[in-house]
């Protein structure tokens, strides 16, 4: 078998969308069939490598340009990556992308914000109405949605299994992880 290739799969959407979870159920698979991968989640960033930064656009800017740097220096060493992060602004991603030249997969997680209140179980959405969380994404802080991904998820129409055998397919037909055996 040919050595694991070094790529990023980089989930975008809003809170709730679903990011987290089809990463889980991505991750799962490739672990089956024996994937050495590393997952570069939101939350667990922003509690080690990125503690005390706020929610600023400059903040949050520095906050996703360090999670592309190290999921460039892992991809680039041929470790495959999973960010799942809102990474609101599109300038930023585009930037990450750029970084990681060819290596970068931008996958979209779709939902409305009104789909993503409901999904709520932290209820982020209604604290932020209420004005407790400031700069909160898509309620008092913008989400630019990619204009070109790779991969668009559309989480209000397909389950996350759905969505995640919809990355896995992708990655099998540019030849990034090996096929399941036995299919």
């Amino acid at each position: 078998m040919a050595p694991e290739q070094g790529f990023t799969l980089w989930f975008t959407g809003l809170s709730g969308a679903g990011k987290t979870t089809i990463s889980e159920l991505v991750v799962k698979e490739l672990q089956s069939r024996g994937s050495a991968i590393e997952v570069l989640d939101g939350d667990v960033v922003r509690q080690n490598l990125s503690k005390g930064l706020g929610f600023s656009k400059e903040d949050r800017d520095t906050n996703i340009r360090r999670v592309a740097f190290v999921a460039d220096l892992l991809s680039r060493n041929g470790v495959p990556v999973i960010t799942a992060a809102i990474s609101p602004y599109r300038a930023i991603r585009d930037e990450a992308r750029e970084l990681m030249d060819g290596r970068f997969i931008e996958a979209y997680v779709k939902a409305s914000v009104e789909e993503c209140e409901r999904r709520d179980v932290k209820g982020l959405y209604a604290k932020a109405r209420a004005g407790e969380i400031k700069e909160f994404t898509g309620v008092s802080d913008p989400y630019e949605p990619p204009e070109d991904p790779e991969v668009v998820l559309e989480t209000e129409q397909e389950t996350p299994e759905e969505s995640a055998q919809r990355i896995i397919a992708y990655l099998e037909e540019r030849d990034l992880i090996p096929t399941a055996r036995g299919g």
